[in-house]
């Protein structure tokens, strides 16, 4: 049996999957970067009522939803993440 690819893949593979909270909006803007510089498309969700009532974020914080496909490498990368120049900084 062939493997499928992304465009054959069923419906609950292409469903958006939460791989991380944060307590905050910036940092969680950080790690969706972190995704973006890596190709991965992410998307935050929020229940603040549209930004109206900001509190309400604390109660779920922000969440960071990626592709089911992308889950395993962008958990992979957020917390394995290190800069290019990091490993030329330390062999020099």
């Amino acid at each position: 049996m062939p493997i499928p690819q992304p465009d054959d893949a069923p419906p609950e593979m292409s469903a958006p999957v939460v791989i991380a909270s944060f307590a905050n909006e910036y940092e969680a803007h950080v790690a969706q970067a972190v995704l973006d510089a890596h190709g991965i498309p992410s998307m935050l969700l929020r229940d603040d009522a549209g930004g109206m009532q900001v509190a309400l974020s604390w109660l779920r914080g922000v969440r960071l939803a990626v592709r089911h496909e992308d889950a395993v490498r962008a958990l992979y990368l957020l917390e394995h993440d290190t800069a290019p120049d990091d490993d030329e900084e330390k062999t020099a």
